[in-house]
């Protein structure tokens, strides 16, 4: 067992808390806004140990990426309150899909809803977004994503594909999930480099998306 923030961490729950620190920098990647709620799910057989330390660590990757000071598991509940940020944890022994699924579920000041899971798969326990805002997905975690929501229509992943290829910007994974054909589609692309601001403006004009959202991911 491990001690992290004061208290012992069972070896089945310590690979999740890197994972989650990942994930919560994923989610804050996804926020156009102020976060006003914020809700840390953990589904599988996992629960069956003290996984409250799941929660810190989402706060901790959550808050890295919003303030400039040096975030820990004793500061970061204290940021989320003086920011009058709603913190709860739901945790279910049920998994359909996965072993064990780390959720991070948030409200915007305007209302809108976010959410992004991961879990970690295979006897190399890789770590695997396998959700974001409801669409389902299977990708690698790696050092920088790209997540685009657009129309569904024939020749969109030729423009980005083209635009990103122009500035040097190599893709090196791509999915796409979709709720029907011709419906919206969500894009997550997995890049070798972080991709600046204006290319993905141009980009998100060009493909008229509604999310373009770029994730680059620290060790924290």
């Amino acid at each position: 067992a491990v001690n992290v923030a004061g208290g012992i961490i069972d070896p089945s729950v310590r690979p999740g808390i890197p994972l989650m620190e990942k994930l919560g920098q994923v989610f804050v990647g996804l926020c156009p806004g102020p976060i006003s709620s914020i809700e840390v799910g953990v589904r599988g057989e996992i629960v069956e140990h003290d996984v409250s330390v799941l929660k810190l660590a989402a706060l901790k990757g959550i808050f890295s990426r919003i303030v400039s000071e040096q975030v820990s598991y004793v500061n970061a509940p204290l940021l989320a309150a003086a920011r009058g940020v709603e913190v709860s944890m739901t945790t279910d022994a049920k998994s359909e899909d996965y072993r064990n699924v780390l959720t991070i579920r948030g409200v915007l000041g305007d209302g809108t809803q976010v959410s992004a899971s991961a879990t970690l798969t295979g006897a190399k326990q890789i770590e695997k977004l396998v959700e974001v805002n409801g669409y389902e997905i299977e990708v690698p975690l790696a050092d920088h994503h790209i997540v685009m929501m657009y129309q569904d229509r024939p020749g969109i992943v030729a423009i980005y594909g083209r635009a990103f290829g122009d500035a040097s910007i190599n893709i090196a994974g791509m999915q796409i999930a979709r709720d029907k054909i011709g419906g919206r589609a969500l894009s997550v692309l997995t890049v070798d480099s972080r991709v600046p601001d204006d290319l993905l403006d141009e980009v998100a004009a060009s493909i008229e998306a509604t999310i373009m959202a770029p994730i680059d991911i620290l060790e924290l």
